[in-house]
């Protein structure tokens, strides 16, 4: 897609960093870096920035990486710089506010089932914080079994990646560029980006509202990356709707 950027290459290299650091300080890099559920102790407010460097596995990090690489310097040669940031991180945050509150629809049932079956919210906590440590839990009647999963689920599940600030950049990207030719490994057929981009975020908005992952692993956090998506592409179509007159924006 041309030559990268120095930002782009920045973005790089600090989520590199963060991702080797985060091996030699195994599972106290996750306690102290990702994302935790606002009511898990874990959680701190630095880390819904911090979790957008943070990723999970080889894997995780090279297809950030490597859609960063192949979008973001040509995004950021078009809107520049304090634009290309702007969205990378606003879409990252967007990705944080869909993820969280798509959490607390998980966790707010379990909780209240609880509180309605004569808990306290310490004997919550307390239950909670037993079945972190066990793995196992009691079934108390009338509290069926898929809200209590639900709840512990969404307060012991971390949020980790740069994917809501990428998916950010891919939907300003289809925004700008919606008919430029696009071309999957191994399918040697064009697709128009706002088709490729659109069926990818597709993809995730079936996944967030059945839970069943379609493509890649079981875990993603789709509504993060639906939130990202949402963010740039908002941001992307105000800026060329309003602002788009044949000059760089700088």
């Amino acid at each position: 897609m041309g030559r990268i950027t120095d930002t782009v290459k920045g973005l790089l290299i600090i989520n590199i960093i963060f991702f080797v650091g985060s091996l030699s300080l195994g599972n106290n890099a996750f306690e102290w870096f990702a994302l935790w559920f606002p009511k898990n102790d874990n959680f701190q407010i630095w880390q819904i920035v911090s979790h957008m460097f943070m990723h999970a596995d080889a894997g995780h990090i090279f297809f950030n990486m490597f859609a960063l690489y192949m979008f973001g310097s040509h995004l950021e040669g078009s809107i520049g710089q304090k634009k290309f940031l702007f969205i990378y991180f606003f879409s990252g945050l967007g990705a944080v506010g869909f993820q969280i509150l798509f959490s607390y629809f998980q966790f707010s049932p379990g909780y209240q089932a609880y509180l309605d079956a004569g808990f306290s919210p310490s004997e919550i906590n307390t239950f909670i914080q037993n079945t972190v440590t066990s793995g196992q839990y009691k079934v108390y009647p009338n509290i069926p079994q898929d809200v209590t999963e639900n709840m512990i689920g969404a307060y012991v599940t971390p949020m980790v990646g740069a994917s809501g600030a990428i998916f950010g950049v891919l939907a300003a990207f289809a925004v700008l560029y919606p008919n430029l030719p696009l071309y999957i490994i191994f399918i040697p057929i064009p697709i128009k980006a706002k088709y490729l981009i659109g069926g990818y975020f597709l993809l995730d908005l079936y996944g967030g509202i059945t839970g069943q992952a379609i493509l890649g692993p079981s875990n993603v956090a789709h509504w993060a990356h639906i939130g990202g998506a949402v963010i740039g592409f908002i941001t992307m179509w105000y800026w060329k709707k309003n602002s788009f007159n044949d000059k760089r924006w700088y």
